[in-house]
């Protein structure tokens, strides 16, 4: 049992994460840290949209970095979210259709919107081994995987370990040693 609540804790927390973070860097709704202020606030809408999901039945709801490509097209109010909560509400009632359609059909829009998306990766140092290794490894293990929580979880390990390999450990903030733990717990006891 806690193998499996670690799991989906682990997950839904990254998810959240690194969807608010990726969506409003594209924004450019981040402070100069590359932090998202106030993001406990999308931590509560989240959670308590995981809860009314769990109320009706429905898989896990949450921040989804699909949101990036209405951000892309311009899209930086609640409107914008509203509008795409009633499109989603209607779409509903034709989700056999959409169930129709091929994977072969969508996947390059969801290509396109992933290329649109990669622009954070300039902002990485390549010079420095303890940036670009652990970088690198959430990269390869989101693609390998299909599963953004366990890309993220390798960078979570990888990062303080090549930190103090290089010893600067100091660089590692008091969190990063937190989601260092819970993501090497992870890694223990991942029901594989």
């Amino acid at each position: 049992m806690f193998s499996v609540l670690l799991t989906m804790f682990t997950m839904d927390l990254f998810f959240t994460m690194s969807g608010a973070l990726g969506v409003a860097t594209q924004a450019g709704l981040t402070d100069a840290n590359g932090d998202l202020p106030e993001i406990e606030k999308t931590f509560a809408a989240d959670s308590l949209a995981t809860i009314a999901g769990a109320l009706f039945g429905t898989t896990t709801a949450g921040v989804f970095l699909e949101s990036g490509a209405g951000t892309a097209a311009g899209g930086r109010t609640g409107l914008v979210a509203l509008t795409v909560a009633g499109l989603f509400s209607l779409g509903l009632f034709f989700s056999p259709l959409f169930a129709a359609i091929p994977a072969a059909a969508t996947g390059p829009a969801l290509i396109a919107v992933g290329m649109l998306m990669l622009s954070p990766l300039a902002k990485i140092d390549y010079h420095d081994y303890t940036e670009l290794i652990p970088a690198f490894a959430v990269i390869v293990m989101m693609i390998f995987t299909g599963n953004l929580g366990v890309g993220l979880c390798a960078g979570f390990v990888l990062f303080p370990v090549f930190k103090v390999m290089k010893g600067r450990a100091g660089d590692v903030h008091p969190a990063g040693w937190g989601l260092f733990l819970l993501c090497l717990l992870f890694f223990v006891f991942y029901p594989y």
